[in-house]
């Protein structure tokens, strides 16, 4: 098996994802282009998105790390509006684009373009996250985008299958079609549900981080296979899984959580870089099939889609978030009278991924002996779909917000909140520190004990000086101050350590040892004041 290929696309992707941080393009949007740009170089190998690698092996954990990092609390504050998204919208998206597509094109079953219309409904969840990462939305929205791209592949996946048995000829009935939605659904959520509390008590009671890291890694892959084992829906059990595993993440020891996110971060990124490298490199497969459409035909039925499918969810976003307090005098009371912009903001991120290039591909070649009707303008509208959303959407949606002048995190506020919390959390530890000096079996000389009230004010302190001015000379505030003499100081001290190593006066192991002490308390102090 010939690896390079997979290697250059893992190296090229990510150096291409890095370079970006360093430009006000979002990196996905970038590294697409380098995909479309690449994929023409003569010698460039040829990568076919195969459905039997990217839904089993890369969606899974690609789902795992955004759930992990949402809010458990958060998601179920915002449960109508995501479910409304994630289940509502990519029906309704189903059917309209369907059914567009269906009066558009010639010679088209409905059927088929229903099984087209499931594949553009979902908007990508790696797109949402990494594009309300780098805008800064308001945490309701970036909740609501987050909640809609976990759950809103299990429909889609749901409804192409229903739609291609319709289209192949399988006797597949609307009733069929309900039921079998619910069947995955609530399939998956009962496998998550099973699973999650013995992989939670795994987590807690392996004490090696490094297996339980090993662990973490394979998480994502069980909920996924168990559940698709049973015919239900792998998407829904991993982020019922992820979930739980994230709200409890405290209860894990801190080695395992520090080495966990340093490891999902990693993997986050290299997987995102080469997904979305993945789509741009995709053009010649769906340019070399596309035969009696090639031309102007297909430009007009792609921009034809594109336009159906950014509109279908402004129809959906908006209907969506005022009748309810319309409706409802209790959410009235609770929520307030929406406005306009956020739900504005809301429809125009419905940018979309490889959840649906990879569920086209999926497409079969031929069913009952005859070819799929239209497979080949299927992807093609396919890809047209992803990369204009990703393209226009995706770089109009910063000036968008600013434009519309969303007010972002308040930081502010939220750095006050934290001072607060440490303030209690640091009152209770210094009683519980108190309690325990007090019995004689915890005996300490009075600088040790020193030691731990002054770590332990510093912790107190550092979130309130972070509210506090700016240096004059600088422009630092206190904390950064604090956290580069600290690290200047590290620094000396760790020169010190590779001399005596060259030296011979340390050996290597030795020289490990002190490093990785130094390390930690560099580690520290970022922590006390990051």
């Amino acid at each position: 098996m010939d690896v390079m290929p997979l290697l250059l696309l893992v190296a090229g992707s990510a150096a291409v994802s890095a370079a970006a941080r360093r430009t006000p393009v979002p990196a996905p949007l970038l590294v697409v282009a380098a995909g479309l740009a690449v994929s023409y170089v003569p010698g460039v190998p040829v990568y076919t998105l195969d459905p039997h690698i990217v839904l089993p092996l890369i969606l899974p954990p690609l789902l795992y790390t955004a759930a992990i990092d949402s809010s458990y609390l958060g998601l179920r504050a915002q449960l109508r509006p995501v479910a409304l998204l994630s289940v509502g919208y990519v029906l309704f998206a189903t059917f309209v684009v369907g059914w567009a597509l269906y009066l558009l094109v010639p010679g088209l079953s409905l059927t088929a373009a229903l099984v087209f219309g499931a594949v553009v409904a979902p908007p990508d969840a790696v797109a949402a996250t990494a594009v309300a990462r780098r805008v800064g939305l308001p945490s309701r929205i970036t909740t609501i985008l987050q909640g809609e791209s976990l759950l809103n592949d299990a429909t889609a996946i749901t409804a192409f299958r229903v739609a291609l048995a319709a289209a192949v000829g399988e006797g597949a009935t609307w009733a069929g079609g309900i039921v079998a939605f619910l069947l995955a659904a609530f399939g998956g959520l009962v496998c998550g549900l099973v699973l999650m509390v013995p992989l939670h008590w795994l987590r807690t009671h392996v004490k090696e981080a490094l297996l339980q890291n090993t662990l973490s890694l394979l998480i994502p892959f069980v909920a996924y296979a168990a559940a698709e084992q049973v015919h239900a829906s792998g998407v829904i059990a991993v982020v019922v899984v992820a979930l739980h595993l994230g709200h409890r993440a405290w209860e894990v020891d801190f080695a395992t959580r520090l080495q966990e996110g340093a490891v999902w971060r990693m993997v986050a990124f290299v997987l995102e870089a080469a997904v979305f490298a993945l789509i741009g490199l995709q053009l010649p497969i769906v340019l070399k099939g596309l035969g009696e459409y090639a031309g102007a035909e297909a430009v007009w039925y792609a921009l034809a889609v594109f336009a159906v499918v950014v509109v279908a969810r402004f129809v959906w976003v908006y209907p969506a978030t005022f009748l309810p307090p319309l409706l409802s005098a209790r959410i009235r009371e609770r929520e307030g009278r929406p406005g306009w912009k956020s739900p504005f903001v809301i429809a125009w991120a419905g940018m979309r991924g490889v959840v649906s290039l990879a569920i086209a591909f999926s497409i079969p070649l031929a069913a009952g002996g005859a070819d799929f009707p239209q497979r080949s303008l299927l992807l093609f509208l396919t890809f047209t779909t992803v990369i204009g959303t990703l393209v226009v959407q995706g770089l109009t949606l910063p000036p968008l917000i600013r434009l519309l002048k969303i007010p972002g995190r308040d930081i502010q506020a939220e750095t006050l909140a934290e001072a607060n919390a440490q303030a209690q959390a640091s009152r209770i530890a210094e009683q519980r520190l108190d309690e325990l000096l007090s019995d004689e079996r915890n005996a300490l000389p009075a600088p040790l004990a020193d030691r731990l009230r002054t770590v332990l004010e510093r912790r107190r302190n550092a979130v309130w000086e972070r509210l506090g001015q700016a240096n004059p000379v600088t422009g630092e505030s206190v904390d950064d101050t604090y956290r580069r003499l600290s690290r200047e100081m590290i620094s000396a001290e760790r020169d010190v350590f590779v001399r005596l190593r060259d030296a011979r006066y340390l050996d290597d192991e030795m020289l490990r040892t002190l490093l990785r002490r130094l390390d930690l308390e560099e580690a520290a102090a970022y922590r006390e004041t990051a």
